[in-house]
């Protein structure tokens, strides 16, 4: 029972010990990229993510899947005719 409770409260320690210490990592990571872009005059790596990501949470990666997107889309049930036409091979590598 003894042995019970031991294990439980070195477990628990080690996982609070282990957050913090993420926490604390990634509070010291941010803050030098803070200073590395004010002596640099570049924008922060964690500046840039989130712009990134709100750029990108802005316009979808596939057309007309974004809920703002301007374009009315076609029904579900729409067939849409397309031609088809060959494409030749030109001698140039990609």
């Amino acid at each position: 029972m003894l042995l019970r409770f031991v294990l439980k409260w070195v477990v628990g320690l080690s996982a609070a010990v282990l957050a913090v210490g993420l926490l604390l990592a990634a509070l010291v990571w941010v803050a030098w990229s803070l200073l590395k872009s004010l002596a640099t005059g570049r924008k922060s790596a964690p500046a840039m993510a989130f712009s990134n990501f709100r750029q990108f949470s802005r316009r979808s990666a596939w057309p007309g899947n974004s809920p703002f997107a301007d374009k009315p889309r076609p029904a579900s049930g729409d067939i849409v005719d397309v031609e088809a036409h060959e494409v030749k091979a030109s001698g140039r590598a990609p």
